[in-house]
């Protein structure tokens, strides 16, 4: 049982396919372990300590940067399936043979495709404010959206603020909180990203989208149970994605939390942890 916390967990360093991924991993390594997947321009500081540290309370957690991001090696890749190719080298790098994945908005893209090509090693996914290949404006959001991550923020984690929280005074006081706990931090801390990861991060995306999917039969092949959360107005992958994907998932479970937006397990750290865990333990209970 390792008694690190998301402050003191050392990063580590694995290579695989001729790329050196930086990772922590800290929790009880006697259950199945919760690889996170991180979302676009996020890297090893945005994981959330007060979800990290309160699932690695009964199960180990692995945090990684996948090609090119932070302080891995490599070029970011500009397509989502290399990304999910990349994610999978990284996870039998470490031996481990069997993992539940948590995504969060790209991270759920790149979630779904390392389930798709590998059942055998996913056993079950929790998706995060994101959508099916070929959802709804996956990628090609309103210009006014990119101007949010275009902006200049002082500290820089507070671009967060207004892309993963609602302008309401209780979701960005929770925004607030989710920034002072991801800096608190020091030792360690990946650079922010380079304009070659934001590019190609981008471009994969918006290539994702792109391809039409209309009966949804990447989904329908994902026989696995999943959990999907959202915010009820997530500006950045539109909420009706949730929705979507819920519907087209042959065992998929919904949940959609007030007053929130992209980053909702974010503001709902406590409860979002208890719906984990649930889901979970349900499945390894064979209930």
């Amino acid at each position: 049982m390792s008694r690190h916390t998301a402050i003191t967990a050392p990063t580590e360093f694995v290579e695989a396919g001729g790329i050196r991924f930086a990772y922590r991993r800290y929790g009880n390594p006697e259950r199945t372990p919760v690889v996170f997947v991180q979302h676009f321009m996020g890297n090893l500081n945005d994981f959330d300590p007060a979800i990290t540290d309160a699932l690695a309370g009964d199960r180990e957690v692995i945090l990684f940067n996948n090609t090119g991001v932070g302080t891995s090696s490599g070029q970011v890749p500009d397509t989502i399936e290399q990304m999910a190719r990349d994610a999978s080298a990284f996870i039998d790098a470490l031996g481990l043979t069997r993992v539940d994945l948590l995504g969060h908005s790209m991270g759920g893209l790149v979630a779904q495709e390392i389930a798709l090509a590998r059942p055998d090693l996913v056993r079950k996914l929790i998706l995060v404010g994101t959508g099916p290949r070929g959802g709804e404006e996956i990628g090609s959001r309103p210009a006014w959206v990119g101007d949010l991550f275009a902006a200049d923020y002082e500290p820089p984690e507070n671009v967060w603020l207004p892309t993963l929280f609602e302008p309401t005074e209780t979701s960005q006081a929770a925004g607030r909180a989710y920034v002072q706990r991801i800096t608190e931090r020091q030792e360690g801390r990946d650079p922010w990203p380079s304009p070659q990861s934001v590019g190609a991060q981008l471009t994969a995306i918006a290539a994702y989208g792109k391809v039409q999917d209309p009966e949804y039969t990447s989904l329908k092949a994902l026989t696995l149970p999943v959990l999907v959360v959202n915010g009820h107005n997530d500006i950045i992958i539109t909420t009706v994605n949730s929705y979507l994907l819920q519907q087209h998932l042959p065992d998929a479970q919904l949940v959609i939390y007030p007053d929130s937006g992209h980053g909702a397990h974010h503001q709902f750290h406590d409860l979002f942890v208890q719906h984990v865990r649930l889901f979970l333990d349900r499945t390894e209970n064979g209930a």
